[in-house]
């Protein structure tokens, strides 16, 4: 019974017929009710799933606006990244999280979300344990976040521009920003993808800071797929000969998409929720509070914009 419900709800999800936070809502129901078939396959399917949807979504990308959005993008990452880990420190410790675990947190929310954490953690030498509370903090969150933001920003009459930009810098993970924006619109879903992917970037020299201090060897895992996004992007501007290939190849990414949310929400299970425990879900909250809250104030003053 787990298989077959499992199997018919990557089909519902692949079909097209059922919007991204329908298939995350989806998920987490099956992961409620009965016991998950396939968790480790699931995992790893999603991880590599988002990277090539990311990738699919970049032929639907203008490279003029890529790098307009980029290049704004960069320096508001720049600052929110390091005011969330200083953030993350201080809460961390006045809440007595284990070190590891709240750096892993800190980390997932200033950049995005698991893809950091499972870039820092070999770093760090985090243990098994240590990984999955930090991972399970953040998917709560992001869970949380791919219903609340279009509420929030429709009942706030927010742009779509303005919502891009905010979902980015304070959502956690790349596929909960695209699942974000793309219910809010097509604008907001670009400005939100690029600015995205360029604080993603930020985990490269995060993990060669961190490899440094803790005079690491391991293996600094570079995101090979914002590259190929980009160059998506490039093929859709300029590269003419394929325009008919691209709508479909978008379309296949917000299918991509919508099938790696469902296997994500498979995953939060209740044994999730109460392996996190309620001081690293609490420094996770209050640390995504103060980012969110933070960026959408200076949003809506004007500081921040694109």
């Amino acid at each position: 019974m787990p298989t077959l419900l499992f199997v018919i709800g990557i089909i519902v999800a692949a079909s097209g017929f059922i919007s991204p936070p329908l298939a995350l809502a989806a998920g987490i129901l099956y992961a409620l009710l009965v016991p998950h078939a396939y968790p480790a396959a699931a995992h790893r399917i999603s991880k590599i799933l988002l990277q090539v949807s990311v990738v699919g979504l970049g032929f639907g990308m203008d490279l003029h606006q890529v790098i307009r959005a980029g290049r704004s993008g960069f320096g508001y990452t720049a600052i929110s990244i390091t005011v969330a880990l200083v953030l993350g420190w201080a809460l961390g410790k006045l809440l007595r999280v284990e070190k590891t675990t709240a750096f892993l947190i800190s980390t997932g929310t200033a950049i995005c979300g698991g893809s950091a954490i499972a870039a820092i953690s070999p770093i760090t030498e985090a243990s098994e344990e240590e990984i999955a509370v930090s991972l399970g903090t953040v998917f709560v969150l992001n869970s949380v976040a791919l219903f609340a933001f279009p509420a929030i920003g429709s009942w706030l009459h927010l742009s779509q521009s303005q919502f891009g930009l905010w979902a980015a810098l304070a959502i956690h993970d790349t596929s909960s920003v695209v699942g974000a924006t793309a219910r809010f619109g097509a604008l907001a879903l670009a400005v939100g993808t690029v600015v995205k992917l360029a604080r993603a970037l930020w985990i490269v020299p995060l993990s060669l800071g961190t490899a440094m201090v803790k005079r690491s060897r391991s293996r600094v895992q570079w995101p090979w797929f914002i590259l190929l996004f980009c160059l998506a992007a490039v093929a859709n501007t300029y590269m003419h000969t394929f325009d008919r290939a691209y709508p479909l190849l978008k379309h296949l990414g917000v299918i991509g998409l919508t099938v790696t949310l469902y296997l994500i929400g498979t995953g939060l299970s209740l044994k999730t929720i109460r392996t996190v425990g309620p001081r690293p879900l609490l420094q996770g909250l209050l640390l995504w509070i103060a980012v969110g809250a933070g960026s959408l104030a200076l949003i809506r003053m004007g500081w921040i914009s694109l």
